[in-house]
């Protein structure tokens, strides 16, 4: 449990903290006066002004802010040149993208320093190793351990992995017949596959059968700095997709809403990938970094997306977006937004009570 809670905070703490940085650097850089940097939300357990800025760490991990002069449409503006809505278009849209744009940059780093210190893993062809077991899947409640060796499905010997993760894949909550060494023993159980929604490469989705485990690497293969890079953001550049391709699908229904986590989500995975090791857990960050980037260029009003919009408009009808207009809008968003943290809040709840 303190595990599970540590890394929650320190992974969070993590991609708030970037995601909030990317916005103040900026701000600093084109001269806008930052009155508050806060990671988390009151009641603050911290805080110290520095300069012309307040420092603040609250008690609630699940967000960050960073208040700037002359921010909010609805405040009386001075006009002063270190206000936010002094500064030109481009300006205020720089600053807008930088949170998006340094949680992508995070997981970009966070993946080649993966690739060059860790190296590229490499999996035997002659035999499947079991590595990380998900306790929430099927096969977990099977009695798969790390390091069994798998021999068998149903009846068929098997010894690579990537052909027997898409034989799996096509056996949707059906019972298959899985057959392993552990030690001298061998074991053999029936377990029933898990059925989960999976966008592609093409845009589209695939229904997958799957039971919750993935192959332990033979060795790691080293990569120099420049094949590190490269491996690092391509890495990142296909699940910025990926997460693009995710949204599209929940947007058309293809996928549903289930597949969803909130809080209590990432704080389980979190102390999952934790009890692996530092790698595990960097490259989940890595992921939840890209995941928060994309989220966040989404036009929802009150996202930076949604405020980026307000500036298009902007420009292109030469003044901006009408405090009522903006009211409007940020109600829609927020009744989108509300909508979201019920759905992923429930699909926690039922996550909790029936695993």
């Amino acid at each position: 449990m303190l595990m599970t809670l540590v890394s929650f905070v320190f992974v969070l703490g993590v991609l708030v903290f970037i995601h909030e940085l990317g916005h103040f650097l900026v701000a600093k850089r084109a001269g806008i006066f930052v009155e508050k940097f806060s990671i988390g939300f009151p009641p603050y357990i911290f805080k110290r002004k520095y300069g012309e800025t307040e420092y603040c760490i609250g008690a609630i991990p699940l967000g960050g802010f960073v208040k700037m002069a002359g921010e909010n449409p609805e405040e009386e503006s001075t006009g002063a040149d270190n206000e936010f809505m002094s500064k030109s278009v481009g300006t205020r849209a720089a600053v807008l993208f930088a949170g998006p744009f340094f949680n992508y940059a995070l997981a970009v780093v966070i993946f080649i320093g993966l690739f060059y210190f860790s190296g590229k893993p490499v999996y035997e062809d002659n035999q499947i190793v079991v590595g990380v077991v998900d306790e929430e899947k099927p096969a977990f409640a099977a009695g798969l351990q790390t390091d069994d060796r798998i021999i068998g499905l149903n009846g068929a010997s098997v010894q690579n992995f990537d052909s027997l993760r898409f034989q799996i894949y096509k056996i949707v909550n059906s019972d298959l017949e899985l057959q392993w060494v552990r030690g001298t023993d061998t074991v053999s159980k029936t377990i029933t596959t898990t059925m989960v929604e999976a966008p592609n490469a093409d845009g589209g989705v695939d229904t997958l059968g799957i039971i919750g485990f993935a192959a332990k690497p033979s060795s790691y293969e080293y990569m120099g700095a420049v094949d590190a890079v490269v491996a690092g953001f391509d890495k990142a550049n296909f699940f910025v997709m990926l997460t693009f391709n995710t949204v599209k699908s929940l947007i058309t229904a293809e996928v549903s809403v289930k597949e969803l986590g909130g809080p209590v989500f990432i704080a389980k995975q979190s102390g999952n990938v934790a009890k692996e090791g530092i790698v595990p857990l960097l490259f989940f960050m890595a992921l939840l970094s890209v995941n928060l980037g994309v989220l966040n260029i989404l036009p929802i009003p009150v996202l930076d997306g949604g405020h980026l919009v307000f500036l298009a408009i902007e420009k292109i009808k030469g003044s901006p977006v009408s405090i009522k207009g903006r009211m409007y809008a940020q109600q829609v968003g927020v009744f989108l937004l509300l909508g979201l943290i019920l759905v992923v809040t429930y699909n926690d709840i039922l996550r909790v009570f029936t695993g």
